[in-house]
């Protein structure tokens, strides 16, 4: 079972009390306040894990707390400060504040790590309230508590580009041939039944993307309908997406009402989506039918469309070109967007 969203409670620990404390000995009937000051909570903290594949560690175990803060000790000895725990997320999570449903925090990368909730501060030991006017404080103060919540964590797939199409159009298959990542194929509809990244790597240029398999979609999938929006989030922070059809029209599909149908979920479920740059990968070339419904398609469609076949390997190489360049140019994009906000 894969997890991509599970409701949590998240605690940080708890200060140590201060200590109430008088110094002690033979020749010192009169001693002073001795009283150590209590440790700080733990903190919690979320790190991004590209280890970590999915929230399953997260469902069967939803609450998680650091370690309180040890209180005070006589002979001026301070608590220790409380064990922070630090809580590993697949790339790609949100954490969402279920409550007011806010987003609190995410994390983008490998190795990002984010304080989300801060440990209590330790108690005073009536050692901190000696003065010249109080010889002999009585007062300490107790540990504070630390920071709480109930959180929803929400994993949105981070991939450069996106497989959107209908069950059994061919994603899985092509992600198995081009990347390094090894969904299950099969012929029958929703084999894939949670997202799956691979690489793929250019060796000649250098470069390296990531490519995500979302599981298909049906009509009304922004309506929630089949995986709906369980699966739609994925494709949200994907920079290019791969409209990926097929053409042979098996169990008697049309290729360009399946376009029309997939577009107009995709500005259904968030307009955004629909103006990110997109390919339309026309799958099974090698069956009967398919190169006469491509020229119908192409007809009505202004776009390029890249035909392939994943028996024959048709089309790949210009595919792969293609999806390269259309990374390159939205990340040269956005890497100009992030100059001109520091600046």
């Amino acid at each position: 079972m894969f997890y991509d969203e599970v409701k949590v409670s998240f605690k940080a620990g708890k200060g140590g009390d201060g200590c109430f404390s008088f110094r002690r000995a033979k020749y010192e009937p009169k001693g002073g306040p001795d009283g150590g000051d209590g440790g700080r909570g733990g903190n919690v903290y979320i790190v991004g894990d590209t280890n970590v594949a999915d929230l399953t560690d997260f469902h069967f175990k939803p609450g998680w707390q650091a370690k309180n803060g040890e209180p005070g000790r006589g002979s001026d000895q301070h608590g220790a400060n409380g064990e922070h725990i630090t809580l590993r997320l697949p790339v790609g999570t949100i954490v969402v504040d279920r409550d007011s449903g806010d987003p609190i925090a995410e994390v983008l990368e490998h190795g990002q790590q984010v304080l989300l909730l801060e440990g209590g501060d330790g108690g005073k030991g009536n050692a901190q309230f000696k003065s010249s006017t109080n010889q002999a404080p009585r007062q300490f103060t107790l540990g504070k508590p630390g920071e709480e919540g109930d959180f929803r964590l929400i994993i949105k797939t981070i991939a450069d580009v996106g497989l959107i199409g209908f069950p059994n159009a061919g994603k899985s298959t092509l992600l198995n041939m081009v990347t390094n990542a090894h969904p299950k194929t099969g012929a029958y509809p929703f084999t894939t039944i949670f997202p799956t990244v691979g690489v793929l790597e250019y060796p000649e240029q250098y470069e390296r993307i990531t490519v995500a398999d979302i599981p298909g979609l049906i009509e009304g999938a922004s309506e929630n309908r089949g995986l709906g929006h369980r699966f739609l989030k994925h494709v949200e922070r994907c920079k290019v997406l791969v409209i990926m059809l097929d053409m042979e029209g098996t169990d008697g599909r049309d290729p360009l009402s399946d376009y029309r149908v997939l577009i107009n979920e995709l500005k259904l479920y968030m307009p955004g989506l629909a103006r990110k740059p997109e390919l339309i990968c026309a799958n099974k070339m090698d069956e009967p039918n398919a190169p006469e419904n491509l020229k119908a398609f192409k007809k009505k469609v202004k776009e390029k469309v890249y035909p392939i076949s994943c028996v024959s390997d048709e089309g790949f190489e210009e595919l792969k070109q293609a999806l390269l360049e259309a990374v390159l140019k939205v990340r040269a994009i956005e890497d100009a967007q992030e100059d001109e906000s520091i600046d």
